[in-house]
């Protein structure tokens, strides 16, 4: 099920996360429970975007089979992203919307791990004139855009 866009973001107030969490899980008939709020609280913390290995890792009071279905309704719901990597695990972060801190990846190819960058405003601003223009090119609208930079971290380079 596609996310809908045009979700407005909350300030760094967790209660005001948890409310705009509650909204969207509402809107599709689900409950935020207190997995999923565990869960939202954790990502909202998190340096980076985590795979549920690394979830387990900061709360093992979250069972295996509950963190995969509960990040399922999460995405499915609009409140957390998924960024695929070149390994075999997803990781998750909270939807962009919802932080207003809009970013981008960095993916390592060798170890799968994922870096957050942002770029300055003004090289913001151009490239959406161009994704906007390729876009425009073939009769395709643009919501919003997301750009991963695969290639090997320090690390796997040597």
């Amino acid at each position: 099920m596609p996310r809908t866009t045009g979700h407005t973001h909350v300030t760094g107030d967790p209660e005001e996360l948890h409310a705009a969490a509650a909204v969207r899980l509402g809107a599709d008939d689900q409950r935020y429970t207190s997995g999923r709020r565990a869960l939202v609280e954790l990502l909202a913390d998190a340096p980076h975007p985590l795979t549920v290995a690394e979830v387990l890792e900061r709360n093992e009071g979250l069972t295996q089979s509950s963190v995969y279905r509960n990040l399922a309704v999460l995405e499915a719901t609009g409140v957390v992203d998924r960024v695929v990597t070149e390994d075999e695990f997803a990781r998750y972060e909270l939807a962009e919307d919802l932080t207003g801190h809009h970013h981008h990846h960095l993916i390592c190819a060798g170890c799968g791990g994922v870096e957050d960058f942002s770029v300055p405003p003004d090289l913001e601003t151009a490239m959406d004139e161009v994704f906007h223009k390729v876009a425009r090119r073939s009769g395709f609208s643009v919501g919003h855009h997301r750009m991963d930079i695969i290639g090997w971290c320090a690390t796997c380079r040597t």
